[in-house]
């Protein structure tokens, strides 16, 4: 495959297949279609991200506390990079009420963080993309109390059915992270809250074990019944994104062009 990178900005081919995370294809590139660009930055943050805020979002957090600080600058120099791709020269990316990101008009986005790691992915609409949502956990288990809050029975058993298979996965986790993207891609777009359990996950496996394709439908009705994506587990990280096709969405006969910009959950 061929991967052009600029200052961590990796961009794939309409013809290139994904690579595995740790080749230079880029973890959260692998998970979506070329149409989308995607930039990501590994570790702790050690980096002068704070520096490269612009006076809007420095204003705003000037009374956070360091790690907030610090995943708040990181991603958004992962968003301006992404967004750089696209054409677009630096302009503030600031949080609307849910902490979703006000993306520039005519972007649609998503961002996410978490211990060492930070990821954004933004196209634009008339790439058929009604909305994006990404999520990144660390590869942890994850707490049965926690698991029985978010999940369904049938979404229990099916974790469960998972991991009789494949036992080094935290399937718990992936699922939690799969839900976190789904309500990314969902909130800008309908401006309502959607519950855990109003979406309904399903995972396949691909042949490795640590990656893979996943679907959710939607109960609540709003702007699209279903989402597809993909997650995978790498270099100690959860990542998920799923996509909102526009031929899907808005059946209502609002156009994605007329919506508010998509963005991030909160603990993004």
């Amino acid at each position: 495959m061929t991967t052009y990178q600029q200052t961590g900005v990796l961009l794939r081919p309409v013809s290139a297949a994904p690579e595995l995370a740790g080749t230079g294809g880029g973890l959260m590139a692998s998970l979506l279609p070329p149409r989308v660009v995607a930039a990501e930055t590994f570790g702790h943050g050690d980096e002068d991200w704070w520096g490269a805020l612009l006076p809007a979002e420095a204003r705003l957090m000037a009374g956070a506390g360091a790690k907030r600080r610090r995943d708040f600058a990181g991603v958004r120099v992962c968003a301006r990079r992404a967004l750089r791709v696209l054409g677009y020269a630096p302009v503030p990316v600031l949080p609307g009420p849910r902490g979703e990101p006000r993306w520039p008009a005519g972007v649609v986005g998503s961002m996410t963080h978490c211990a060492g790691y930070r990821a954004a992915v933004v196209a634009r609409p008339e790439a058929g993309l009604a909305g994006l949502g990404i999520d990144a956990e660390p590869h942890a288990p994850l707490s049965p109390d926690v698991l029985e809050m978010v999940a369904s029975p049938a979404e229990r058993a099916h974790v469960a059915m998972l991991a009789g298979g494949r036992p080094r996965v935290h399937w718990g986790t992936v699922l939690f992270c799969v839900k976190e993207a789904v309500f990314k891609a969902w909130y800008p777009l309908a401006h309502t809250e959607l519950g855990f359990l109003e979406a309904e996950v399903a995972f396949q496996v691909d042949g490795d074990g640590s990656s893979g394709g996943v679907t959710a439908a939607v109960r609540r009705p709003g702007p699209f019944a279903a989402v597809s994506g993909r997650w995978r587990v790498a270099d100690g990280v959860i990542a998920t994104a799923v996509v909102a096709e526009a031929a899907a969405a808005w059946k209502s006969g609002q156009h994605p062009s007329r919506a508010a910009p998509p963005g991030e959950h909160p603990a993004a």
